[in-house]
């Protein structure tokens, strides 16, 4: 069956996309079409800070694209050597937090010893930093996106937990969405499942694929790729027929595939 997977491609990944690989294992094919365009702001004040661990307690990363953007500022001022030879260990004797198996292991291609891969949710590693930091630490930084949740912030404020956050990527939908979902459409006509994989693919979508749908609308099997997103399902009025347990793509392909059957 048809299953049509509203994402990014995954950064600098060559060969098929997982999410496409584990469906194909169960019979399916799937289709990518990404939503969101990202742009890179205030990578100056970034590369000051990164160069500057001293001032802070630890870094967290909740996004591939705050990862990539660090990456960004190491390769344009070619201070690549002087991260490998000196700043990466003094970050590394502090707690480097992620979200998720995708952000681990592009902090740990910048050399860094990434924790709390396995949290899945901000709402899971802001627990795991309460429960491991001390309040009088300096603060940790934290490079996020433009359209960044406030659970991570409000639970370590919360908590007396110092957070310094800066905006490195600011978020908006992709240029041609439109345009390749109706071709999309045209081509492989109604999907039997649909994927959001973010609430903010949710809000920029929903509004074309209902269109585009039509009355069929209400016979597709829509898919979450975690509980933030499937929440933002909900709230919109889509009928959510399965999420992931965890957000990989076996587990997606996994609670697809059950909800085919």
């Amino acid at each position: 069956m048809h299953i049509l997977l509203l994402k990014e491609p995954r950064d600098g990944e060559s060969g098929p996309d997982p999410y496409i690989k584990e469906l194909a294992s169960h019979g399916h094919k799937a289709t990518l079409i990404p939503v969101l365009s990202f742009k890179f702001v205030s990578l100056n004040t970034l590369s000051d800070k990164l160069f500057q661990p001293e001032k802070h307690g630890g870094l967290i990363f909740t996004s591939p694209r705050a990862v990539e953007a660090v990456k960004m500022c190491l390769e344009a001022e070619e201070r690549r050597e002087e991260w490998n030879s000196s700043v990466k260990d003094k970050w590394n004797t502090k707690s480097i937090y992620v979200v998720g198996k995708a952000t681990a292991a592009l902090v740990q291609n910048l050399g860094l010893n990434p924790l709390g891969e396995d949290t899945g949710t901000a709402d899971v590693l802001s627990r795991l930093i309460i429960e491991r930091e001390d309040k009088n630490i300096p603060p940790l930084f934290f490079p996020c996106g433009s359209i960044k949740r406030e659970v991570l912030p409000t639970a370590l404020r919360e908590n007396g937990v110092p957070l310094e956050t800066l905006t490195v990527y600011q978020t908006a939908e992709h240029p041609d969405l439109e345009k390749n979902l109706k071709n999309y459409y045209t081509e492989q006509g109604v999907p039997a499942s649909i994927a959001f994989f973010s609430p903010s693919g949710v809000k920029f979508c929903l509004e074309v694929v209902q269109r585009l749908s039509g009355e069929q609308l209400t016979q597709i099997k829509f898919a979450a790729i975690g509980p933030t997103t499937q929440d933002q399902m909900t709230e919109e009025g889509l009928c959510v027929s399965c999420t992931a347990e965890k957000p990989t793509a076996e587990h997606l392909a996994a609670a697809i595939a059950k909800a085919l059957q």
